[in-house]
């Protein structure tokens, strides 16, 4: 830790933030370059690509700003809920 300041990690300790979610599979890639090109907001996982489902992994700070541009898309985007 640098300068022993807990409270720095503390602050982000907890702001992980996985999201299931499903495109077409075609539409797999557009989302993946999406997200790379914000790439301070998210990365995106494959889980299966025959079944079009994605894994987003981003932060409760992060989500709101990334699912706003996602909806933007011209892509049909459902999260899955576990």
């Amino acid at each position: 830790m640098l300068n022993g300041d807990h409270k720095s990690v503390n602050t982000w300790a907890n702001c992980d933030l996985l999201v299931k979610a499903k495109v077409k599979r075609s539409d797999i890639q557009l989302l993946v370059k999406f997200v790379e090109g914000m790439g301070h907001l998210g990365v995106v996982t494959t889980v299966n690509r025959h079944q079009g489902e994605v894994l987003i992994q981003t932060t409760k700070y992060c989500w709101p700003d990334l699912i706003k541009l996602i909806s933007e898309l011209p892509i049909d985007f459902e999260i899955l809920k576990d």
